[in-house]
């Protein structure tokens, strides 16, 4: 039980969009994506690669290519999901298994991170274009990362808290 504990712990922190000046270090990049590279994918294609940005003006970019991706500009980083154009349905469902293991590695080493998605096709080529990435390779999705700074208070405009398994999990008896 106390692994589930652990996992519960993690993934029931909220998203983070708000972040402190200070700087993550190669070192910790590093940790998260090593762990995120053993996250599993269909038949082991393992279809991403990541970019971490730092630059201000990168980060201010990219913020205004997705829709809820504001909060990219004030990170001290992002690390940028790249996603293989091979064209295989599983990809994108591959892409969220290893942003959720980005996540949970970042936040186990103190950070707090928030998924954006880039998007629509010609926001996609902008940020291709903007980080220079290698042909074969698109920039769907980006993770800010960083320090977690001020938390947000008053009203949040979507619901919080969570449906009860008992209303989530049906039981299928022939």
């Amino acid at each position: 039980m106390e692994a589930l504990e652990l996992i519960r712990t993690l993934t029931a922190r909220p998203a983070v969009r708000s972040f402190t000046d200070r700087a993550v270090s190669t070192e910790l990049l590093e940790q998260i994506v090593d762990t995120a590279r053993w996250t599993g994918s269909a038949r082991n294609r393992q279809p991403w690669r990541f970019i971490a940005v730092h630059d201000r003006a990168h980060l201010e970019r990219l913020s205004a290519l997705g829709a809820y991706a504001q909060h990219i500009a004030s990170a001290p980083c992002a690390l940028v999901l790249l996603s293989a154009d091979n064209g295989f349905q599983d990809t994108q469902f591959d892409l969220g298994k290893v942003s959720q293991t980005v996540i949970l590695a970042a936040t186990a080493l103190g950070l707090g991170s928030c998924l954006a998605t880039i998007y629509p096709a010609d926001n996609v080529e902008q940020a291709a274009h903007l980080l220079e990435v290698e042909t074969g390779w698109l920039p769907h999705h980006a993770i800010s990362i960083g320090y977690p700074g001020t938390l947000m208070t008053g009203v949040r405009a979507i619901a919080s808290g969570r449906l009860p398994a008992a209303e989530l999990l049906s039981l299928h008896r022939p």
